[in-house]
């Protein structure tokens, strides 16, 4: 197998998983239709949003966990592994659904919400009681749904029984986690917790594990990696999906709104509990309390522009900007290092450090 070759599929991989995610909701269509028209129309929005948008990056970490450990791009089985790996944007469709919901965000990828969807049809159409609660109950079932065609998707892929055996306990820690790391995340921004450590362990459970670290481990137990290499790739993993998150949060910040495709300032409008907002306010509390008490009453309401500016300015002078970006250069560079003597293909390895320095230093 070439390097040339292997880099290759890696990069040709976001549309055979966009075909077998078609593939995939046009077979559930017996089991839609006898429902009637407004279970399919609601099927419809959420195969619209599932295809429309998004970077295929949980699927691309599979599958290359998975050539990473010799797995062949052209070979038998290679188009069931594909499924299996596309089956990664279902749950992530499920976990935005709902995190769209819990943020009452309006819009994502530059489109209104899923929920926002629902609320509009129902304004629309007239219809008794209130559209806002009406949208977030259907989100809820949309979201509800993906993660049960997830589980099918997976299940379903035609992968043989030993590799699904040792895939499904990664699939279901996976799904674990990441709602664990949800509820960690609100349970924070509620409590007001901006402690570094309950932030890490939002951003270690939350994404990095489902984002990276799992998809890497899943893909590699598919191809029966031996336990140095799937330490290595989980290694990798969880040093880049936090770095990869701490530049989200940056941009949720300070990001362009037409690049991002969400509003200005968002994460500080929410109030959301960011290892960014945690240094801030640990520096702050120690060495310019009365910087860290205005950002606090910046947090979680509506800002106009100009106080957003002000908290942008706070994050800079307590330096937590400067901080996130050196944590940001560390874990990649962390990264990196457990890469280099790893045993894994040397074309997957390649693109993984080529993901992992485009990831880190993205601006959307």
């Amino acid at each position: 197998m070439s390097t040339q070759r292997d880099g290759l599929a890696a990069r040709d991989l976001p549309p055979r998983v966009t075909s077998a995610l078609e593939a995939f909701f046009a077979s559930r269509g017996p089991l839609v239709e006898p429902i009637g028209p407004t279970y399919a129309t609601a099927v419809a929005r959420l195969e619209a949003f599932v295809l429309s948008g998004g970077k295929r990056v949980r699927p691309m970490f599979a599958w290359l966990g998975w050539t990473a450990a010799g797995g062949e791009p052209s070979g038998p089985g290679a188009e069931q592994v594909v499924t299996a790996c596309a089956a990664l944007e279902l749950v992530q469709a499920c976990a935005l659904i709902h995190d769209d919901i819990i943020d009452n965000s309006d819009t994502r990828r530059g489109r209104p919400t899923v929920h926002v969807g629902f609320a509009a049809d129902h304004s629309a159409s007239k219809w008794a009681g209130s559209a806002d609660r009406f949208g977030m109950a259907a989100g809820i079932i949309c979201g509800d749904l993906a993660l049960a065609w997830a589980d099918d998707m997976f299940s379903g892929s035609g992968v043989p029984g030993p590799a699904m055996a040792r895939a499904r306990p990664v699939w279901a820690a996976m799904r674990t986690e990441v709602l664990g790391g949800q509820l960690l995340d609100i349970v924070a921004e509620a409590s007001g917790d901006g402690r570094r450590g309950t932030a890490e362990l939002i951003n270690r459970f939350k994404t990095a594990a489902y984002t990276v670290e799992r998809p890497l481990h899943l893909g590699a137990e598919l191809a029966g990696a031996d336990s140095q290499l799937i330490e290595d790739l989980r290694g990798f993993g969880a040093a880049i999906g936090v770095a990869f998150q701490l530049r989200d949060d940056l941009l949720g910040v300070f990001g362009d709104p037409a690049v991002t495709g969400k509003p200005s300032g968002d994460d500080l409008i929410e109030g959301k509990r960011t290892e960014l907002l945690a240094r801030a306010l640990d520096h702050g509390d120690q060495h310019d309390p009365s910087a860290a008490t205005r950002l606090r009453a910046l947090l979680g309401r509506e800002l106009p522009a100009g106080e957003i500016d002000e908290a942008r300015a706070i994050l800079h002078d307590l330096g937590a900007v400067r901080a996130i970006e050196a944590r940001i250069t560390s874990l990649t560079e962390r990264a990196l290092a457990i890469l280099e003597p790893s045993s894994m293909t040397a074309g997957p390895k390649r693109q993984l450090q080529e993901m992992a320095l485009s990831g880190a230093h993205r601006d959307h």
